[in-house]
């Protein structure tokens, strides 16, 4: 009988923590920075049109591994992998890349196989942003419906038609628990898009994608002259700042040098 009864207490207990383990599977348990790409202009005006001409500046360009209890997620793939480490010098006004790190082997690095990653997204179709798309072909890839549909170079397609995709229309909660968000912000292309992640220790963070260059272009709302639609972008920002307000949530800027300088570097994270 007394067995009968610690069977019967054990099942009803069992029964009764099944919702606090169903709760402690979900959510954002860490977000990596990864390196994915070192730029040089000899310009920065073409961020702040009329000021900075001719003064030269470093960027950087991140990708953000989140890993959550139902999968991998991938934010923006950088510059292509194949970008040389120490190019020749390019036009002093544009951007000249290189990579010192190939997003494949920071990923092996982690133990992390290209199929292993559930979902895909990137802020936008520059080729800073998707340069390594298609190192993920049976990710699913998340992307607003207007940058997918927005003719590339020529009317070129921005992705290969068998790709797997998710076209989205606005903001999409990925797993579906609140914590990895993506958000529409169009202005710098037509279907930009940031990402909202909420950690348990770290707190809420918003991912600018190119919505913001740099921390100045921020704090001063000013719009890049080459960007896609000006009102827009302006909207967004506005948006993006009144999301930060709500959540408490930091901007961690893309491209900003001076910022990711005072962050962790994959192999270490964020939780």
């Amino acid at each position: 009988m007394n067995a009968v009864r610690l069977t019967a207490a054990a099942a009803v207990a069992a029964v009764a923590l099944a919702p606090a383990a169903l709760a402690q599977s979900k959510g954002v348990e860490r977000l990596y920075i990864l390196e994915c790409g070192q730029g040089h202009t000899g310009d920065m005006s073409r961020w702040t049109p009329g000021q900075n001409v001719n003064v030269p500046m470093d960027i950087v360009d991140n990708c953000y591994l989140i890993k959550h209890a139902q999968g991998y997620f991938l934010w923006d793939t950088g510059v292509v992998d194949t970008t040389p480490a120490n190019p020749p010098p390019g036009d002093p006004a544009g951007i000249t890349w290189r990579r010192p790190k190939t997003l494949a082997a920071q990923l092996e690095e982690l133990g992390v196989k290209p199929d292993d990653v559930k979902f895909v997204a990137v802020s936008h179709t520059h080729p800073d942003h998707a340069g390594n798309v298609e190192l993920f072909p049976k990710s699913m890839l998340m992307v607003q419906k207007a940058e997918y549909e927005w003719p590339g170079p020529n009317g070129a397609p921005r992705f290969k038609p068998e790709h797997p995709v998710t076209k989205l229309e606005g903001d999409r909660d990925v797993f579906g628990d609140g914590s990895v968000t993506i958000i529409s912000t169009p202005g710098h292309t037509p279907g930009h898009q940031g990402l909202l992640v909420k950690l348990p220790k770290t707190g809420a963070v918003l991912l600018s994608g190119d919505a913001v260059h740099f921390k100045a272009n921020w704090e001063a709302r000013g719009v890049p002259g080459g960007n896609f639609d000006k009102e827009k972008t302006a909207s967004s920002m506005t948006r993006m700042a009144d999301l930060m307000a709500k959540d408490k949530a930091q901007l961690w800027i893309n491209h900003d040098k001076p910022q990711r300088e005072t962050q962790k570097l994959s192999p270490a994270f964020y939780e």
